[in-house]
Formats: C-alpha cells, structure tokens, sequence
C-alpha cells in the first residue's frame, strides 16, 4: 500500500460472536469450532473498520451462533515479507493460543517468489503454535498492474498445495462479482483499497473458508450495503469458494 496511506500498527483482542462448524478442506478438523481467529495483514485488512469486526458480525448473525475472540496484527505498507521483519505478527501468533490464522498477503507490492518464501515461514509458526494457516488471497489494482489477478490465484494455489494450507480466495470472489454486477463498485475512491462491498465480499469469503458453512441468508449487513447486494455478495461468496476448493 502506498507509505501515505493511513498507516496502523497494532495488536488488538476483542470478545464478539461467531459461527464454527467444519472445514469443507480439512475433514480432520471436523471436531473443532474455531473461536480464536488472528489477522495478519495490511490496510487491506484493516479498511473500513477491519475485516474481524466485520467477521464477528457476520458470524453472530447466522443461526446458531457461538463466541469467537478475534487478534489483529496488522501495519499499513505491509506485506508478509516485511510484517516478518517486524517480529510483531510473529509474537502474536505465538501469544495465541489461536484456532486460525488468516495470513494476508499484498501480492501486487511484492513479488510471487517472497510471497511463498514468506508464507512458508509464517504457515510454520502458525502451525508451530497449534493453530490452522489460512492464506488470503487479496485482489489485484491499478496501481500496480504488473501482476494479473489470475496469476495471484496461482501463486497462492501453488503456495497452499506445497504448505498444505487453505486459502480465502477473496480476489477470485471480486473478480466473479465484477463480472456479473459491473456495476457493483468493489473498490473505495483510490481503486485499491476495498469499498464496505469489497470488505463485506471479503468477510464472506472468509467466514465460508474458516467456518466451512455458507454466509447465505445471514442478517448482518452494513449499513451502506444495501440488502439485495448483501445477498448477492454472500452467494457470490460461497459459489467462489466452494469452486475454487472443488480445484
């Protein structure tokens, strides 16, 4: 993200509600409900008021409904190369204890080779803390245009089948609903941070990969989310991810 973007560096812990059942990649997991989820990522992450406020939400909504306590550690400009560098993310992974950490990756500010060298090292701390590793997988922008988003998508594909880790895949959720509703604006007004759309398309996909459950039908919708796009976002949500782990 650019250096003149609103920047934040912290570690948050916060009660809220959330929603477990089984992960639709992890049949072992089966038995385990997810209530402790870390984010460790960028403003990407943290726009709009934050993916984990957002994901809080939502899961409270669905029926039933169960406690999840959500951790942040996130850094405007950031990307995993160097949230490793500061040591910070690392510590709070392995303050924990955590179900899942999400890891966000800013594929366009890095490159495809620091991107797995990186992943590979925090998936291993995550995993070095009891805890379950989801890549997520952001969109591409314009500012950045050297790298497509399909070729995100196969860097994060290839970079979970070697660490044998499940992706969130956030940007093919976009690059579907731009598809299908160009006229829904995922992107705020710098065309690469996400509008409320984009980050409530984002906490959808990611309920559905944590949670292995479908977000269609919950209530929680933003307030500036009007209730047919909330619905169509949550099916487009979980159409994504149930094809991309169908592979």
């Amino acid at each position: 993200m650019r250096p003149d973007m609103r920047r934040r560096q912290f570690l948050r812990t916060a009660g809220a509600a959330g929603l477990g059942s089984f992960s639709l990649l992890r049949v072992a997991l089966a038995q385990q409900t997810p209530t402790r989820i870390l984010f460790v990522g960028n403003s990407l992450t943290y726009w709009n008021d934050g993916l984990w406020v957002h994901l809080e939400r939502l899961a409270a909504s669905g029926k039933p409904s169960t406690a999840v306590t959500t951790g942040v550690a996130v850094e405007g400009g950031a990307f995993l190369k160097s949230l490793w560098a500061r040591t910070g993310p690392r510590r709070a992974i392995a303050a924990g204890p955590w179900d899942v950490v999400v890891l966000q990756e800013d594929l366009p500010e890095t490159n495809v080779e620091e991107f797995r060298e990186h992943a590979r090292l925090f998936v291993a701390e995550v995993r070095k803390a009891g805890a379950r590793p989801v890549l997520l997988m952001a969109w591409a922008y314009e500012r950045l245009g050297w790298i497509t988003m399909d070729a995100i998508a196969e860097a994060h594909r290839a970079s979970a089948a070697e660490l044998k880790a499940d992706v969130a895949p956030v940007g093919l959720a976009w690059q579907r609903a731009s598809k299908l509703r160009p006229d829904l604006n995922l992107y705020a007004p710098d065309r690469e941070h996400p509008s409320i759309h984009g980050t409530y398309l984002a906490t959808a996909v990611i309920y559905a990969t944590v949670f292995g459950r479908s977000p269609i039908g919950f209530s929680y919708i933003p307030a500036a989310v009007a209730a047919n796009d909330a619905q169509f976002l949550q099916n487009v949500a979980w159409e994504t991810v149930q094809a991309y782990q169908k592979g």
